[in-house]
C-alpha cells in the first residue's frame, strides 16, 4: 500500500495518492532467529516467578506485575483494561477514548477536585491513553505513596456513575481534540483515510478517537454500559514498577481491590486483514507545504503468525532504517539524496495483523512516482542480497542496545509489562527479550 502527497499545489493543498500492495516476502531471505521464550504458571494469590518481574492474580482475576527499580525512591502504578477501538461497534467509535476522558470525574469515593489535590500534593504525576487494544491509567509517585495511587484506581474500578450534563460538557472537549489533532492536522487526516484503505476488513481502519459523527451520536447511558461491562478486575492488569516489594504490592493490591467482583468479559478477537489485497492507491489533497509519500504491506503478528516470521520482519524493519548504515539512510538519503527523510515501523506485539509502514519526505525536484519505485527498488534490492554475518551481528547488538537503553525509564519498563500482558501469553513470548 502506498500514500503519496503530490508536489502540484492546487491553492496550498497538495494531492495524496494511496495505494496498496501484498504481504511483503522480503522477511523470507532473513536467517531464523532463535526462540528463548520462559514459561509463566499463573494460578492464584502469591504465585511467584523466578523472573526480573513477578506476577500474582487474585482470585477475583485481577492480575498483577510487578518489577522492582530501586535506582530511585520512586513507583510508577498503572491499571490496564483490556478494552479499545477494536472492541467498539460500528456507530460507536471512541467510545473507550470517551470513556477515558470521563474517568477523571466524580466517582463513588473521591471527588475530581480531590483527585487532583491529591495528585499535586504528593507530587504524583497523572495520565491516560487509550489505544484500538487497551485503556490505561497511570501515576508516578514516591515510593512510599504508591499505595495511594492503587487506592484511587479501585475507587473508579467499578464505582463511576455518569451524569449526563458532564458527559455533554465532555463531548465538547472531545470534539476540539478531535479538531486539533485530526481534522485541522494535515497528515492525521491523511494517514485516518490511509487506514481506512489499507485495512477495510479490520476494525484498526477506524480511529481511536471515534469519527465526529460517533462522537456526536454517544450517549451517557453508551458509555455507562461500556464501563460496567468492561471495566472489572478479571479485565485488568496492575503494573507497578520501582522501589516496591512484590509481596506488599499483593497485599496492598488485596486491600484496595480485593473486594471488587469480576464480570462476565466478552470474548476478544484478533483483527484481520487479508494480506493479498493487490495494489491500490487513492489521491486526497491536503494543505501541507511539502509533499509526504506513505506506503504499507499488510503483514502479520506475533498473534496472528509464527515468531519466525515476525522476528525477521522487525530485524527487516532495522535492515531498512535502523541506523546511518540502514539501506534507506544510506541509498536514498545520503548516496542518490531522493528523500529529505525517510522512516520504517513495524510493531510485531501488536494484536491483529499490523503493517509495515514507510513515510518519507521526497528531496526537492523529486517526483513521487520516482520516489515510490525507488522505495521499492531498494527493497527488492535487499530481498535478492545476503544479509552477511556482520550486518547480523551489528543489527542483533543495536536492537538489544535499543531495548537496555528504553528501560532506563521505570515509565517504559512499565509500558512495555502493561502493553504485552494485554494479551497474557505475550510476557511468556517476549520475557527473555524485553525483560533483562
Amino acid at each position: 500500500m502506498t500514500l503519496i502527497i503530490s508536489k502540484t499545489p492546487i491553492i496550498n493543498k497538495l494531492p495524496i495518492v494511496m495505494a496498496i500492495s501484498a504481504l511483503l516476502t522480503a522477511c523470507q531471505s532473513l536467517p531464523q532467529l532463535t526462540e528463548q521464550s520462559s514459561q509463566i504458571k499463573v494460578t492464584t494469590d502469591n504465585v511467584r516467578q523466578t523472573h526480573p518481574y513477578e506476577q500474582s492474580v487474585l482470585t477475583n482475576g485481577l492480575t498483577i506485575v510487578t518489577k522492582t527499580d530501586r535506582r530511585s525512591p520512586i513507583a510508577m502504578t498503572q491499571v490496564w483494561y483490556k478494552v479499545g477501538s477494536d472492541d467498539e461497534p460500528i456507530g460507536k467509535g471512541g467510545m473507550s477514548h470517551f470513556l477515558e476522558h470521563m474517568m477523571f470525574k466524580d466517582n463513588a469515593h473521591l471527588k475530581r477536585t480531590d483527585y487532583n489535590r491529591l495528585i499535586a500534593e504528593f507530587g504524583g504525576q497523572n495520565n491516560a491513553f487509550t489505544s484500538n487494544t487497551h485503556t490505561a491509567y497511570y501515576e508516578l509517585f514516591p515510593a512510599s505513596y504508591y499505595p495511594l495511587a492503587m487506592q484511587m484506581e479501585a475507587f473508579r474500578m467499578r464505582d463511576l456513575h455518569l451524569k449526563d450534563e458532564e458527559v455533554a460538557t465532555e463531548k465538547e472537549v472531545i470534539k476540539e481534540e478531535r479538531r486539533l489533532r485530526v481534522d485541522d492536522n494535515p497528515l492525521s487526516k491523511a494517514y485516518e483515510e490511509f487506514s481506512k484503505l489499507s485495512q477495510p476488513d479490520s476494525p484498526k481502519s477506524r480511529p481511536v478517537i471515534g469519527s465526529m459523527q460517533d462522537i456526536d451520536n454517544l450517549t451517557t447511558q453508551d458509555l455507562q454500559n461500556w464501563y460496567d461491562t468492561y471495566y472489572a478486575p478479571n479485565n485488568a492488569t496492575l503494573v507497578v514498577v520501582g522501589d516496591v516489594s512484590h509481596d506488599e504490592v499483593v497485599t496492598a493490591a488485596k486491600r484496595y481491590f480485593g473486594n471488587k467482583k469480576p464480570a462476565d468479559i466478552p470474548q476478544r478477537k484478533l483483527p484481520r486483514q487479508a494480506s493479498h489485497q493487490g495494489y491500490r492507491h487513492a489521491i486526497t489533497h491536503q494543505s501541507v507545504k511539502v509533499p509526504s509519500l506513505m506506503m504499507a504491506f499488510n503483514v502479520p503478528t506475533l498473534t496472528t503468525s509464527d515468531k519466525t516470521t515476525t522476528y525477521a520482519l522487525s530485524l527487516f524493519q532495522y535492515i531498512l532504517d535502523g541506523d546511518m548504515s540502514s539501506y534507506f539512510e544510506r541509498v536514498l538519503v545520503r548516496e542518490k539524496q531522493l528523500f529529505s527523510r525517510i522512516s520504517v515501523s513495524y510493531d510485531s506485539y501488536e494484536m491483529g495483523d499490523g503493517l509495515f509502514f514507510i513515510e518519507g519526505v521526497p528531496a526537492h525536484s523529486v517526483s513521487l512516482q520516482d520516489a515510490e519505485n525507488a522505495i521499492l527498488q531498494v527493497i527488492e534490492n535487499a530481498k535478492n542480497t545476503p544479509i552477511t554475518d556482520d550486518e547480523m551481528q551489528r543489527i542483533s547488538t543495536s536492537l538489544i542496545s535499543a531495548l537496555t537503553f528504553t528501560q532506563d525509564s521505570i515509565s517504559t519498563q512499565a509500558q512495555m509489562i502493561g502493553g504485552l500482558g494485554i494479551w497474557g501469553y505475550l510476557l511468556t513470548v517476549m520475557t527473555n527479550y524485553l525483560m533483562k
